[in-house]
């Protein structure tokens, strides 16, 4: 039985208390006054690991990284006023990728509301319709029926952070001074062992979430129009889940015939199966192909494709889509897919495969031997190139990574350029991104989270514009010693931009789009105590991911040629899709 020095004490222990038993693992706490006996009670419940960053927008994107990495929820901890307004980016991209959060926010009391008191806005559904679920948790109070309440809330809001679809929720929690663990009498021997303690070892209110089987009528009719249909085709969009999907689905390959098109973070492309296809993009340019193997059927899961063309291709094909949602999330802006089939993902794959073996036939090696002819006219691209580039960058990076690694990958180009031109080379990798928003914001302290869940070698590629928008995550790093070898692309400015018509569209594109900045990174390495790397060429790069992979901060910066890239891009994939001919493929 813990000691409190007074209510407020009991109260912020109580309520950690629930989080622990809910199977929240980590803490991230800002510093903050009103917020103190919420940072005390993180120190004084066992089973958190505590986190101090300093900024919450970096905090929010830390807790993000954690959540999606270990897939519990990790708790932040905001004093009141704007502090948990700087959260919003990170419970957006929560709510947008079914990430699960507990953001807590501490709060003036009641009667210093509305009369101007500092540091004190209004943070009642501060979140909007991003957040799950949202709890005043009122006064802190000496009675059996509140501090049971209390209890019981909390249990209710991580179940609800765990339920389909997850996401982030927010608990607003006011406090009276004495803020410190200053002494003060409050009744405590009033209150029962019950609301005092809670339920050892479990939650106050324990909520069995509802089964997670797909629906087995539901599954036999898609089993009878596999059972129909030779051409047809699987689809793994972005992904976050570790729970064997990657083999689930290289056995549903074997069982249905299909081959798998398998984006760069679906989990299903790195250590998939013996037909899984990384260029699709690129044989999806080539019009004859693409006419030639437009699928009858498609099995889709996670998110939509990064790639808009091949999107578009699905979209266009004609295809019965089934729609397969882990958690209820939908991505069918199109309104394509005739059915959606909700639950696990794993065990969807598992039902269908049941009894089949069709194996890999004419139409899965069609797609098969395309791949290669697309993979060795990459290959000898390369081959060509001394230097490096950006998506030499990509391919490189992937390929200096050991089995078991992570890597994660910012938005704009690096996720592009991974998904374009790192085809799978055996190796089992966890690729993470946030791809719910699809913003820039946050991804450092992302992938300093995903270090810190797993304790894993982790490696960011990010663009220059993303690192300086979250250049103040590294101090994170810093202060934690979180290891993590930040792969930074250095083309001055904003490439995505280039290949959008805006480029030609204006005499003021580099002013407002592509946006020189002129830093030179190695100052941002010494202002964190980072090590500094600045290879130029493909080798350098890969000895200095590896270097970085044991262990310390690393920033490997790569510069390149911004006004060359659009070119360089449309020559890569014009050699694969020139490479596949003119057919047949099989």
């Amino acid at each position: 039985m813990m000691s409190d020095a007074n209510l407020n004490q009991l109260w912020a222990r109580a309520l950690l208390e629930e989080l622990v038993r809910g199977g929240v693992r980590h803490a991230v706490v800002c510093p903050g006054s009103r917020s103190s006996p919420l940072a005390l009670a993180c120190l004084r419940v066992e089973g958190l690991k505590i986190w101090s960053v300093i900024d919450e927008r970096s905090a929010g994107f830390f807790a993000l990284g954690v959540a999606k990495h270990s897939r519990a929820p990790a708790v932040l901890v905001a004093t009141s006023g704007t502090a948990g307004a700087h959260f919003y980016p990170a419970v957006i991209e929560a709510a947008q990728s079914n990430v699960p959060l507990i953001v807590l926010t501490a709060d003036r009391p009641l009667e210093l509301q509305g009369w101007g008191a500092p540091q004190t806005v209004p943070q009642a559904r501060m979140f909007g319709e991003h957040a799950r679920f949202f709890a005043d948790l009122g006064q802190p109070e000496s009675s059996d029926v509140a501090v049971a309440h209390l209890r019981a809330t909390v249990s209710r809001a991580v179940s609800t952070s765990l339920r389909a679809p997850r996401g982030a929720v927010q608990l607003n929690v006011p406090f009276r001074e004495p803020l410190a663990p200053t002494p003060e009498p409050f009744g405590a021997e009033r209150l029962s062992e019950l609301a005092r303690e809670g339920r050892s070892g479990a939650p106050m209110t324990r909520i069995t979430p509802a089964a997670r089987q797909p629906d087995a009528q539901a599954i036999d009719e898609v089993r009878r129009r596999i059972s129909a249909t030779e051409r047809g085709l699987i689809v793994c969009g972005p992904r976050d889940e570790d729970d064997g999907f990657a083999e689930a689905i290289a056995a549903l390959s074997q069982a249905t015939g299909y081959p798998v098109i398998a984006e760069a973070v679906s989990q299903a492309r790195y250590g998939g199966g013996a037909a899984t296809l990384s260029l699709y993009d690129a044989l999806l340019r080539h019009p004859p192909f693409a006419q030639a193997h437009r699928p009858e059927l498609v099995l889709r899961f996670g998110g939509g494709l990064t790639p808009k063309g091949p999107q578009q291709w699905l979209d266009a094909s004609g295809a019965h889509i089934v729609l397969f949602s882990d958690d209820g999330s939908l991505f069918d802006p199109a309104h394509r897919s005739a059915q959606v089939i909700e639950g696990s993902a794993v065990a969807a794959c598992e039902a269908l495969g049941l009894g089949m073996s069709r194996g890999l036939g004419r139409w899965a090696q069609g797609f098969l031997q395309a791949e290669r002819l697309a993979r060795n006219a990459l290959e000898a691209a390369f081959a060509e190139q001394a230097g490096l580039n950006e998506p030499r960058i990509a391919r490189e990076v992937v390929a200096a990574l050991p089995s078991g690694a992570n890597l994660f990958v910012s938005s704009s180009m690096p996720i592009r350029d991974v998904d374009a031109f790192a085809p799978s080379n055996g190796v089992a990798l966890r690729v993470l991104a946030n791809r719910g928003a699809n913003g820039i914001d946050g991804i450092i302290s992302s992938a300093l989270g995903v270090s810190a869940a797993s304790g894993r070698p982790t490696v960011l590629l990010t663009g220059d514009l993303a690192l300086l928008h979250d250049v103040g995550g590294l101090l994170t790093a810093h202060r934690h010693r979180v290891p993590l070898t930040v792969v930074v692309v250095n083309n001055d400015g904003g490439g995505i931009f280039s290949f959008l018509p805006i480029a030609k569209a204006t005499e003021h594109f580099e002013q407002l789009f592509g946006t020189p900045h002129g830093v030179d990174l190695s100052h941002v390495a010494t202002l964190y105590g980072a090590r500094f790397h600045r290879p130029e060429t493909p080798a350098a790069l890969r000895t200095a991911v590896q270097a970085g992979l044991e262990g310390g901060l690393h920033l490997i910066e790569v510069r390149t040629e911004r006004t060359d890239n659009v070119e360089l891009h449309r020559e890569l994939f014009a050699r694969m899709t020139q490479a596949l001919g003119a057919g047949p493929w099989a």
